[in-house]
């Protein structure tokens, strides 16, 4: 169901005008008004989930498949050299609308000097990551 407060509802059904660039019954893919780089998306549905606590798996799935149509098409218009596809739970983690939504981010090896989304490599404790893996596992 669509929230009549929430911004992203707003843009994803239509009410505030974007820049569209792929829409169907379920979500709107618009143009990011504040880019990362040149061609940054963002995949929008229609129906209002905060996140990905909360949004159904079936249209998560979707969401990833529209994001792949749209990357697959916007990788020969923009030739950029790769995709990073970010999506922000919790304020600790960068969500500031809270509607989900899937950043589609283009990357381009001769412009791109951004340490964005670049994540240093740290040096793990063996026994510690043993441990947690054990704590983690999903059955």
């Amino acid at each position: 169901m669509k929230k009549d407060d929430c911004i992203f509802c707003l843009l994803a059904n239509g009410d505030i005008p974007t820049n569209t660039i792929y829409e169907d019954e379920e979500f709107r893919v618009i143009m990011d008004n504040a880019p990362a780089t040149k061609g940054h998306a963002l995949v929008l549905p229609k129906e209002h989930y905060a996140d990905i606590y909360e949004i159904d798996p079936e249209v998560l799935g979707r969401a990833i498949q529209v994001g792949q149509k749209v990357i697959k098409h916007a990788t020969k218009v923009l030739g950029c050299d790769g995709y990073n596809l970010l999506q922000n739970n919790g304020e600790v983690a960068g969500q500031t609308i809270f509607h989900f939504h899937l950043h589609l981010i283009p990357r381009y090896a001769d412009m791109d000097n951004s340490q964005m989304l670049k994540c240093p490599a740290g040096e793990g404790d063996a026994d510690a990551i043993k441990a947690l893996t054990e704590s983690l596992k999903v059955e």
